[in-house]
C-alpha cells in the first residue's frame, strides 16, 4: 500500500486498557502498530476525552513508548482549539474502542495498513463522510 492516510487514534480502550483518569496498560500490539504505522508514512492524530493533566499523562506515556503524534485533539499542530466549538477533526481514518461493532484487535489493525492483506482503500467510503449500504 503506497498510500498514507491521517488516522485519529483514541487513547483510553483503545491504546491503554480504560483505567481512566489513570493511564492503563498497554493493549497488547497497540504500540508496536502505531509505530509501523509511523514508519509507513501515516499521519497519527490522538483523539481522546481528555483534556489538562490527564490529556498530558496520555501524551507523555505514548512518548515513553515511542510515539509522537502529529497533533493532539486537532487536525494540524499549528491549529488553536477555542472551547466555544466543537473538536471535531479531520482524519481519513478513526480507531477508536467506541466504533460500532467494537474495536478490531491491533493484528488486524496491522494487517489492514500494513499488512496489505485488506486495502483500506477497499473500505473506505467512496464520498467523504457518506457509506454506501
Amino acid at each position: 500500500m503506497n498510500e498514507t492516510y491521517t488516522i485519529a487514534v483514541d487513547f483510553d480502550g483503545t491504546i491503554v486498557e480504560d483505567e481512566y483518569p489513570k493511564v492503563g496498560k498497554p493493549v497488547l500490539f497497540a504500540f508496536e502498530t502505531l509505530k509501523k504505522l509511523q514508519e509507513k508514512g501515516h499521519r497519527l492524530i490522538l483523539w481522546t476525552y481528555r483534556k489538562e493533566k490527564a490529556l498530558d499523562d496520555a501524551v507523555s506515556f505514548c512518548k515513553e513508548n515511542g510515539i509522537v503524534f502529529y497533533a493532539v485533539n486537532k487536525s494540524f499542530p499549528e491549529e488553536v482549539f477555542d472551547p466555544r466549538y466543537s473538536r471535531k477533526i479531520n482524519a481519513d481514518y478513526f480507531i477508536d474502542d467506541r466504533n460500532v461493532g467494537g474495536l478490531m484487535s491491533w493484528g488486524e489493525i496491522y494487517q489492514q495498513f500494513v499488512g496489505g492483506q485488506m486495502s483500506p482503500a477497499a473500505t473506505k467510503p467512496k464520498k467523504k463522510g457518506w457509506f454506501s449500504f
